[in-house]
């Protein structure tokens, strides 16, 4: 089966959209945003629209050095980018 663009896509977009968590700090860059389960994905932002543009860049680019490195992605509900690596 190989790898599909769209599944990945569609993975990014729903973890974006269900699993992204958002808090003001105390700092230079105020936003703060990471994604439970996803070790290392994290961003900050001067505003909300900045701090989720990086954290969606960040998880893009965990996603992909995971997979070149054939290491476990975390299945997110029937989005399993492992079973299209494995075919």
């Amino acid at each position: 089966m190989g790898y599909n663009r769209a599944m990945f896509t569609q993975y990014v977009r729903y973890i974006m959209e269900h699993m992204a968590r958002y808090e003001v700090i105390k700092d230079r860059k105020p936003h703060y945003g990471s994604i439970k389960g996803f070790k290392g994905v994290w961003a900050q932002g001067r505003t909300l629209a900045e701090c989720e543009q990086e954290l969606q860049e960040v998880l893009e680019e965990w996603l992909l050095l995971k997979i070149r490195k054939g290491g476990f992605v975390p299945t997110v509900r029937k989005y399993n980018l492992n079973a299209l690596l494995a075919a």
